[in-house]
């Protein structure tokens, strides 16, 4: 028998992105206000469908430019200014996750330095950077004051699995330095770590290790007074992606 699509329901693919940013020393996502039904007004996450003409990839690197006007980082340009890190985290198919259709999602991670203002998109209203744990909460008040509903479809399950691969990932791997600019201080790359994990770290003992783990990072040469006090040395990430030994989350 010949294929008939009409023989079929129908079927569709998204692409949603966790886009993770460090601002104010607290781990951010980005969050859009939904503009169209289903959950209009509600906040959700940034993405769309999957166009014909593209791969999962390709839809969400446009997905991300379209919503922050960040391109993906290219590995062969480790000094690149205005690159995101972009990985593919999980897929999410449940019948009922979509009201309209049956719609699969291939969620996404980002993670980039310090963010600007980020502006609404395709059927977005608005558009913000929330703390992870204010998007979390299922009920009671935000930071600005305004009743707190939880995320449309099953986002608040995507923005959580992202959440904890950041936290997990940065444990064994050098992508802690994704939320740093091309050069930072072992000060700016511990409050990083402080604002990933929620926890405060030892000064003295953070330099020792992220200095004495090889390949982590490589002195500039440079330093900088953009902290206050005296000069602080400045590096740049190195080129090793897995570290021996890793830096463990404290128990809390």
């Amino acid at each position: 028998m010949p294929y008939d699509p009409s023989a079929f329901p129908p079927f569709a693919v998204t692409v949603d992105l966790v886009v993770l940013t460090v601002r104010r020393h607290s781990l951010c996502a980005l969050a859009v206000r939904r503009g169209e039904p289903p959950f209009q007004g509600r906040w959700a996450l940034p993405g769309g469908f999957v166009r014909a003409d593209e791969d999962l990839a390709q839809a969400a690197a446009r997905e991300l430019a379209e919503e922050t006007g960040l391109c993906v980082h290219d590995p062969a340009a480790p000094t690149q200014d205005h690159g995101a890190h972009l990985e593919q985290l999980a897929t999410y198919g449940d019948p009922d996750r979509d009201p309209r259709m049956r719609v699969v999602s291939v969620a996404h991670l980002a993670l980039a330095p310090d963010l600007p203002a980020p502006r609404a998109g395709g059927d977005a209203s608005n558009a913000r950077w929330a703390p992870v744990e204010e998007l979390l909460e299922q009920s009671g008040y935000g930071r600005a004051g305004d009743a707190v509903a939880p995320l449309a479809f099953d986002h608040a399950r995507i923005l959580a699995d992202g959440v904890e691969r950041a936290r997990s990932k940065i444990e064994y791997s050098s992508l802690a330095t994704a939320f740093c600019p091309p050069e930072f201080t072992v000060g700016e790359l511990r409050r990083v770590y402080e604002a990933v994990w929620s926890v405060a770290l030892d000064p003295r003992n953070f330099h020792r290790k992220v200095t004495g783990t090889p390949g982590f990072l490589v002195p500039t040469g440079g330093t900088t007074t953009r902290q206050g006090g005296r000069p602080a040395q400045l590096f740049r990430a190195g080129g090793a992606t897995l570290l021996n030994p890793p830096m463990l989350r404290p128990e809390v």
